[in-house]
């Protein structure tokens, strides 16, 4: 495929392969774009930001219904593109097809939305017949920087709210997985939204990224990716807004009186959705070490069955990571858990990308599968013998993304919910789920603001104060 430049769509002598991750096929190639190709689209996003500027919320939501419609029609291509591109199995490439167009549409809903507030400013001293009220205006051109592991989904998360609100779009996909936003990008097309407005760029992140943050015409970030280089996107962007969201390596408790049944059924699910590549993954299971036994009696037959393959094909449930060099560092962190007194319950075997689903116990919290982010199909279970250790041991991290608690106990789950800082707390289930429509994000370094269509719009919007000096 080409990529959507300066209105038109545009190829390039050098290409990236597009492969599947299972058997390193290629799919497609794409145009491998340059810190040229970004100043250059943002020479035309400039006008394009000044058409949807002037367009009305009415209008936008029509193109946004209209994109939302023939995502719709094109949801079985969508899915399999996804599933293809970044090795996640067919069901999960369809789900994140359908939630991307509930995205969508979500944010045609937040186009027509958009308001001010009045100010009571005769509430203040000698402010008698003033009258007060604010603005919402778009930012102009929002860059939206977009990851490898759900790479429709998220650009919708980013694209959708960044039309709604009035702004072009600049987006910039994984090297990995850009064939889903470049569909997304034509079928926005199809439904109408200006051609100057829009912009989709392959090619290498530490260049196109560069080139991003240094052009002082673009005013908005919105970037999903790794800490590292959300850190070094913001020592380089400048005076942008950003919206970060980052990693993590999400703890899930179980208390001694959890249903145990369910918390290995929502462990499995959370923790070996996507082969483990979601930044909300169940990696760290801290379990109560009078049930430490029962839970692993009820997850090891559940995890057993997770076959692992060919993401396109019937009956697999764990495709492949995305690169074998991911597969190769999950291999090696859960050795080196071993080798350092881990128990290996199960799984941890690779060929190529593919990783069988792997259960550690006996995990100290200072080994890399527990303390960093794992992005692979494994769950560490470290033991604890009462709350206050739980809590100590969820906090005990620099990431703050998402969390869980299994517990009957409503007192211990509402000082779960207050103590254990995380931007997203689940009760009775793991740290895995999320409504589209929901605020989504994360506390320390796990990023900087939210995301969910209606709060992303108020943050690619900017706030006017207007005040009318009246006489009477």
């Amino acid at each position: 495929m080409d990529f959507f430049r300066g209105g038109q769509w545009e190829s390039r002598s050098r290409t990236i392969d597009v492969e599947n991750p299972f058997d390193g096929s290629v799919i497609d190639t794409v145009p491998q774009g340059s810190a040229d190709d970004i100043s250059t689209a943002v020479e035309t996003l400039v006008e394009g930001a000044r058409i949807m500027r002037k367009m009305t919320a009415y209008d936008r939501c029509q193109i946004l219904r209209r994109a939302s419609d023939l995502m719709e029609a094109r949801l079985d291509e969508l899915g399999r593109t996804i599933s293809s591109e970044e090795g996640k199995i067919l069901a999960e490439g369809q789900l994140e097809a359908s939630r991307a167009r509930e995205v969508i549409d979500l944010s045609a809903e937040e186009a027509r939305r958009i308001a001010g507030e009045m100010i009571p400013l005769d509430a203040a001293p000698g402010a008698a017949g003033k009258l007060g009220f604010t603005l919402r205006v778009p930012c102009g051109i929002v860059a939206a920087i977009t990851p490898f592991n759900f790479p429709l989904n998220l650009v919708c998360h980013k694209v959708g709210p960044a039309i709604a609100a009035g702004n072009a779009v600049l987006i910039k996909p994984a090297s990995d997985t850009p064939l889903s936003a470049l569909k997304l990008t034509e079928i926005l097309l199809e439904a109408g939204l200006p051609p100057e407005a829009i912009a989709c760029i392959t090619g290498p992140g530490s260049e196109l990224g560069r080139a991003i943050c240094e052009d002082s015409r673009i005013r908005k970030i919105s970037f999903t990716g790794s800490h590292e280089i959300g850190e070094s996107i913001l020592k380089s962007a400048g005076l942008k807004r950003v919206t970060m969201e980052l990693g993590s390596n999400s703890p899930v408790i179980i208390m001694d009186d959890a249903d145990l049944d369910l918390a290995a059924e929502a462990i499995t699910a959370s923790g070996f959705a996507n082969a483990g590549q979601t930044c909300i993954s169940a990696q760290r299971i801290l379990t109560s070490s009078r049930i430490r036994g029962d839970l692993l009696d009820a997850l090891r037959p559940r995890v057993a069955a997770l076959t692992t393959g060919n993401q396109l094909e019937e009956g697999t449930k764990v495709g492949p990571l995305v690169r074998e060099t991911d597969a190769e560092r999950v291999e090696t962190w859960i050795r080196e858990a071993v080798g350092s007194g881990a128990t290996l319950v199960l799984g941890g075997e690779r060929s190529g990308a593919v990783c069988t689903p792997a259960i550690l116990d006996d995990v100290n919290p200072k080994m890399r599968v527990s303390c960093d982010e794992l992005f692979g199909p494994a769950v560490a279970l470290t033991h604890f013998s009462d709350l206050d250790e739980a809590i100590r041991l969820a906090n005990d991290t620099r990431y703050g993304l998402s969390a869980g608690i299994f517990t009957r106990d409503i007192d211990r789950a509402l000082r779960f919910a207050r103590e254990v800082d995380s931007g997203n707390l689940h009760i009775n289930w793991a740290s895995q789920w999320r409504a589209d429509l929901m605020p989504y994000g994360g506390l320390k370094d796990s990023g900087l603001g939210k995301e969910g269509p209606h709060r992303a719009v108020q943050e690619m919007t900017e706030e006017k104060m207007v005040v009318i000096h009246t006489q009477g």
